[in-house]
């Protein structure tokens, strides 16, 4: 078969991994690396992390405004803590009865309604899809209707630190707790023939030594982190550009980055454009050796750079969840 005829327009999706507030400044260094390299997409899923900035850019926000947007942002802007006196007395005198988390989502969801350009998902200018877990029946949910923010903001409610968000009479929170990176939600639905996933959730090499945690700030996060990312994905082999073919029916090529970036202490943003900067230029040292085969459509060139390693699949379910 000649090259000619299997260059075609590829249909690309692009996946954005939790990663707390690091996350947010990442993924924008990352999606900046794809305009640069001319990469286009054509449908983006998200979660948490991943879910606030896919769901900004999917919904017509320039990445220039959001970038602005983002060297204004402040903890107070998405992080809005009990006082003190609640607290005690919610666990006090109420022994912790209705207590669902250290802050209410009403910050981060101004936050969110402020920068995106759309109301609803149907309104958004890329297909877009924020994934989170329904705390009733223990579930994975993947959003794709309906009201926009409000559903960013589920996929990015951490467990404690944010109370669950309620939602048709359901309650939601961080979809970290059951996917990373939700690459079923497109790649079958979309039609996609390349996903790029961004990782940049905390490493499961982390030090084990429990004293060394207790002196960390927030070592009540690191314990849920450490529970969290016990494993590591599927798509993940170590390197920092693995490439590979989706596991389920669809066949899709998967190319995962995986960069290694600063540490970001929760909720401080100081240092935030060094993990900008960093994720921008290790996404473009890692996707330009392939971006001429991804924007010209040489999917034969791509095809060849898949890992085969069938082990990898081991536990994975066939079959997209979203279809």
């Amino acid at each position: 078969m000649s090259s000619q005829s299997v260059k075609r327009k590829l249909r690309m999706g692009v996946v954005l991994s939790s990663g707390g507030v690091r996350g947010v400044y990442a993924h924008s260094g990352f999606m900046r690396a794809l305009q640069q390299l001319g990469i286009h997409y054509d449908a983006i899923t998200g979660c948490s992390a991943g879910a606030i900035v896919g769901g900004v850019l999917a919904s017509g926000t320039t990445l220039d405004n959001w970038e602005a947007g983002l060297q204004q942002m402040k903890p107070g802007d998405f992080w809005s803590p009990d006082s003190m006196v609640k607290f005690l007395v919610s666990h006090l005198l109420r022994k912790g009865r209705g207590y669902l988390g250290l802050s209410t989502t009403d910050t981060a969801l101004r936050f969110t309604q402020t920068n995106v350009s759309a109301t609803t998902f149907e309104e958004c200018v890329i297909p877009f899809s924020s994934l989170a877990i329904n705390l009733g029946t223990r579930e994975k949910t993947v959003f794709n209707e309906g009201e926009l923010a409000p559903r960013i903001v589920a996929s990015a409610s951490i467990p404690v630190l944010y109370e669950p968000i309620e939602i048709d009479g359901d309650y939601y929170c961080d979809g970290a707790l059951i996917d990373f990176a939700p690459t079923d939600a497109i790649c079958c639905k979309h039609h996609l023939d390349v996903v790029i996933v961004h990782h940049v959730a905390q490493s499961d090499k982390v030090d084990g030594d429990i004293d060394k945690l207790k002196q960390r700030p927030w070592s009540l996060l690191e314990i849920i982190n450490r529970l969290l990312f016990r494993q590591r994905p599927w798509y993940l082999d170590g390197q920092p550009l693995t490439i590979q073919r989706c596991p389920c029916e669809c066949g899709a090529i998967i190319i995962a980055v995986e960069p290694q970036l600063p540490e970001l202490v929760w909720p401080s943003t100081k240092g935030c454009d060094q993990v900008q900067v960093s994720a921008l230029e290790q996404a473009i040292e890692q996707l330009q050796p392939h971006s001429q085969s991804i924007v010209t459509g040489d999917l034969k060139k791509l095809q060849a750079l898949v890992n085969t390693d069938l082990e990898r699949y081991d536990g994975v379910r066939k079959g997209c969840m979203m279809t």
